[in-house]
This record gives structure tokens, C-alpha cells and sequence, in this order.
């Protein structure tokens, strides 16, 4: 059972941290906290025979219900569960490093422990009653495929990883929340990015069948268990892809300059396709487009007649810096200089990016898988983020689309519910995030203001551009792979000792209520956030 709420400190000092930490404040009595948190409810069990929730399924640009009612899914991504993010867990570098750090340090079976106690309070009944009392019907869960199959172990499947996600799935069908199942962590990587748990910026996937038979062989075993199960909504099988950029981000491989290899990803598709359908006839299947779910136009046509499409669409108001509607400065790769944002901008990007396209053209349902705000930014900008997000989710809605947000709980970036600054993991991490935050080592909170060593960072990058003399390396695009490779990756990996020695020593007991921070009765809803989906999520299909 989760922990009761921490007691209130003193504003001042809550401020000060909140400030130090880059949270959005929300302070107790601003939050919706009481409203919609939940007491305790038992787990009951569920009759997988008797069924109370329809399967969904595609129709035209609609989902439908077993009715023919038009469904429309609105929810969130608890990113940080069965696949951790150094943004959103508070941890450097990659998961599978990290783990191997903390069992090196802690020793294995405590690191067990670590690990489980903090997935445990991460996503657990608490969370789905929240979630449900918000107005969201459809969760995204990432997935890590380490849960399921080792390396060293091929074709044989774990059954913790199955067990700890079926726990889930019976609550979330215990309260009629749909699930997506989405492998955001493939065998060999589909992509060069920390979200795909790679520490090598190298992804192996699309040019070798060993992992590709691995990859295809653990969805028909999702497949298999879950075939029956109506609470699944369908299978987003591949998050973000990218085929053509294998040995890692460069000036010449990365947008404007990425060219897809859509011969690679059609047939792995197709392939996936096949063999799930063999034995799952039922479930919608989400496809993703390459170069992180945002180029659709290679894409085979839907050769499936329950197949849906999605696209991930992050937008530069929603990360600032800057007002909207207004003028944002952007420091991300989503842009540079300063642009006017509203919402016309806005709906025009929406209806011109190749999902939108694809998925019109071809009458089939789109999925924005993805997309969010940033509130670690300026305080005094938390206002425009929300209204850039409110105007995103209205043009959404006006044009058909399902959506999911990026993310639900995190330490303070964007989830609907942050960590409190002052709970123990928070106090206990709080020396690390600075640094983090000085190296620069969580590469997608780009937004934040420069620091003297991502200046450093960016200085050598040029020097190095202006030795080898190439003109055709673009200097921006040069400075944002160097400080990925170079931060991101060596920095936040050389900092898991650092993170692994703040737990040792611990005993189980002084884990456990470290850990409990994570827990919902502890975290603290961002009412503002909230509120803007809930009143979306109200709206009828």
C-alpha cells in the first residue's frame, strides 16, 4: 500500500526547492489532489471469460466499439514504468547500465529490490483511479523488452515481466481504462536515442534478422497471452523508429538531412503484421512512421483492415522559451531564433505534417502518440505552455485524432503528476540533478538555458567542424550531435556510480520509503495541466 501524503513544509523553502529542482510549483491547496486521489480499493479478480469491456477495432478514420460506437481515445504514457527515461526517473544515462551499476554497487539482490520497489509505486492501483477520476480512458504503456527476454536468453520469455504487467492490465480493466501495449525498447534498438534504453547510439535492428526474429518473436508471444483480452485497445508495436541513421546522429543523418529506408521498415511491418495475425485477429495494430514517428509518406498503404497509424507530434510552444500566443525562442532541435506561435501556426503544422496526410488520404484512424508541454522552463511561462497545449488538443479534437500525452508522473518536467521537491528521493537526488542540469545530460530538455560546459561542448564541436573543413556540415546540427554523443551519453554514464553510491548502504525498509516517493498519494498533481485535458477528455466522441 502507498505511503500517506508527507506533511507540508514551510512555502518558503518549498519554493526554494521547487525553484532549484526546475518543478512547476502547484502548492497543496492548488491541487486537485482530494478530489481525485484515491482511498484504498482492493484488487479483484478478473473473470478474462466474462469480459466487461469491447474490443475496439478500425473503422474508416473511427475506432469503434463491439456496437459500432465511436470510441474516441484520450490518455496519457506512463513513461518511466517498465521502461525508465533519465528525465523522467531522475537517474543518468541509460536503464540497462544503470541496473548493471546499481548491481555492481548495492549488490544484486538489494538493486532487485531497488528497481522493484520503485516500479511498485510508480504505476499501481492509485494511479489508475486517478487517472480514470481525470476523465482518461486509454493509457500508452511503454514497455522495455529486457522485462520480458534476456540477452543471453533468446526466445525465452520471463515471466516476471509478464506478471508484473498483467497485474496492470486486470486493474486497469477492473476500471475501464483501455491499454496500449507500446515496445518503446526493441532487440538491438530501433533507434540511437536514450528512450530506446541505448547506451551506444548505435541501433542494430533494421539491418540484422537475428534481432529482427527476436523482435517479431516477442509480439507473437504478447499475442499469444493477450490475444483475449478486450482492455488491450491494440498493439503500438515499434515506438520511434528510425531506420538510416544506425551508427548514430550526424549532421548528415539527422532532419532536414535523414533520408528513411522505407524498403526496411515496410518489410519488417509487414512481416510483424503477418505473424501477429496468425494468431491475434482482434487487436488494433498502431504503426509508427520513421525518424521518431514523423515521416509517413514511404509507408505501404494499410494492408490490414484493422491496422490504425500514428504520429508524435511535438510542437515548439509547448517547450518555450518565450510567449504564446507570441514570439518562442526555441534552444531545441524543433527550431532556432524566434518565431510567432498561435494557434493558426499551430493547426496549419497539424494539418501539413505526414501522419495528418497519410492517414486522410488513406481513411484510416490517427493516433498522436505523443506530444506534451514543458514546465520546468521560466515559472512565470507555465501559463503558455498550458495555453499552447489547450489550443494543440483543440485542433486534435476538431480534426479526429486520438491522443495520448507525454508523460503522466515524472520529477518535475512534464507529467501530470510531479514528485513533491521535498520527498525523500527528491532531497536524496537533489546534489545529482544539479549537475545533471550543469552537464546538460538529459539530451531532451533541451530548452533549458546554456550552461558554461554545454557552451564548452558546443565550442569544440565548432573547432572540430572547422578543422576538418567539410562545408557541407551544417554548425547547429554538428554542435547538437556532439553534445548528445558527448553528454548525453559518456557524461550521463559516467555519473551511475555517482547515483548508485546515494543508495548504498540502505537497508530494504530505508529503500522502500525512499522509493515511496514515486508513489500518487505522495506525488502532486499539476492542477493546471489536469484541468486542460480533463476538459478536453469530457468532450464526446
Amino acid at each position: 500500500m502507498a505511503k500517506e501524503s508527507i506533511g507540508s513544509q514551510p512555502r518558503r523553502e518549498f519554493l526554494k526547492l521547487a525553484a532549484f529542482t526546475g518543478v512547476a510549483v502547484f502548492t497543496p491547496n492548488e491541487s486537485v489532489a482530494e478530489r481525485i486521489l484515491p482511498g484504498d480499493s482492493p484488487v479483484s479478480a478478473i473473470d478474462h471469460h466474462e469480459q466487461k469491456m469491447d474490443f475496439l477495432r478500425v473503422k474508416g478514420r473511427d475506432i469503434v466499439d463491439s456496437k459500432g460506437k465511436t470510441v474516441r481515445l484520450r490518455g496519457t504514457c506512463p513513461g518511466g514504468w517498465m521502461n525508465m527515461e533519465d528525465f523522467i526517473n531522475g537517474h543518468p544515462g541509460a536503464e540497462h547500465t544503470l541496473r548493471a551499476q546499481m548491481a555492481e554497487t548495492l549488490g544484486a539482490s538489494k538493486a532487485q529490490f531497488f528497481f522493484d520497489r520503485m516500479l511498485d509505486y510508480f504505476f499501481n492501483e492509485d494511479d489508475v483511479i486517478f487517472l480514470r477520476n481525470a476523465g482518461v480512458n486509454v493509457v500508452r504503456f511503454p514497455l522495455n523488452y529486457r522485462h520480458f527476454e534476456d540477452d543471453m536468453a533468446p526466445f525465452k520469455y520471463k515471466e516476471s515481466g509478464f506478471t508484473r504487467l498483467d497485474k496492470v492490465l486486470d486493474l486497469c480493466e477492473k476500471h475501464d481504462l483501455y491499454v496500449i501495449l507500446d515496445l518503446h525498447s526493441a532487440q538491438g534498438w530501433q533507434n540511437v536515442h536514450w528512450h530506446s534504453d541505448n547506451a551506444s547510439r548505435i541501433s542494430l535492428l533494421w539491418r540484422d534478422v537475428s534481432y529482427q526474429d527476436r523482435y517479431v518473436g516477442l509480439w507473437k508471444e504478447f499475442a499469444r497471452r493477450y490475444a483475449n483480452r478486450s482492455v488491450i485497445a491494440g498493439y503500438d508495436v515499434l515506438n520511434e523508429p528510425c531506420t538510416n541513421n544506425e551508427m548514430g546522429d550526424y549532421p548528415w543523418n539527422v532532419p532536414p538531412n535523414y533520408k528513411p529506408n522505407w524498403n526496411a521498415m515496410n518489410a519488417l511491418y509487414r512481416c510483424l503484421v503477418t505473424e501477429i495475425r496468425r494468431i491475434d485477429s482482434r487487436h488494433i495494430i498502431f504503426l509508427e512512421g520513421d525518424s521518431y514517428a514523423s515521416m509517413f509518406s514511404g509507408l505501404e498503404k494499410p494492408f490490414d483492415d484493422n491496422l490504425a497509424y500514428s504520429s508524435h507530434n511535438y510542437t515548439v510552444p509547448g517547450f518555450g522559451p518565450g510567449q504564446y500566443p507570441g514570439l518562442i525562442h526555441p534552444r531545441t532541435a524543433l527550431g532556432s531564433g524566434s518565431d510567432p506561435w498561435d494557434i493558426q501556426k499551430q493547426e496549419q503544422l497539424f494539418l501539413n505534417a505526414e501522419g495528418t496526410k497519410f492517414t486522410q488520404q488513406n481513411n484510416v484512424p490517427l493516433w498522436v502518440g505523443e506530444f506534451g508541454s514543458a514546465f520546468n522552463g521560466p515559472a512565470d511561462e507555465a501559463g503558455d505552455r498550458l495555453r499552447a497545449l489547450d489550443d494543440q488538443l483543440g485542433i486534435f479534437e476538431r480534426n479526429g485524432a486520438h491522443w495520448t500525452t507525454w508523460n503522466y508522473k515524472d520529477i518535475g518536467v512534464m507529467g501530470m503528476l510531479t514528485l513533491n521537491p521535498e520527498s525523500p528521493y527528491m532531497e536524496r537526488i537533489k546534489d545529482l540533478l544539479r549537475k545533471k542540469r550543469a552537464l546538460g545530460t538529459d539530451d531532451w530538455m533541451r530548452w533549458l538555458p546554456a550552461t558554461p560546459i554545454k557552451d564548452s561542448t558546443a565550442q569544440l564541436a565548432e573547432q572540430i567542424r572547422h578543422v576538418v573543413d567539410d562545408p557541407n556540415i551544417n554548425p547547429l546540427l554538428n554542435a547538437k550531435s556532439m553534445s548528445q554523443t558527448l553528454l548525453c551519453f559518456y557524461a550521463g554514464t559516467l555519473m551511475q556510480p555517482m547515483y548508485a553510491s546515494l543508495f548504498k548502504g540502505l537497508s530494504e525498509t530505508e529503500l522502500d520509503n525512499i522509493l515511496s516517493s514515486f508513489s500518487a498519494r505522495q506525488c502532486i498533481p499539476n492542477k493546471g495541466l489536469v484541468d486542460v485535458l480533463s476538459k478536453h477528455m469530457a468532450r464526446p466522441a
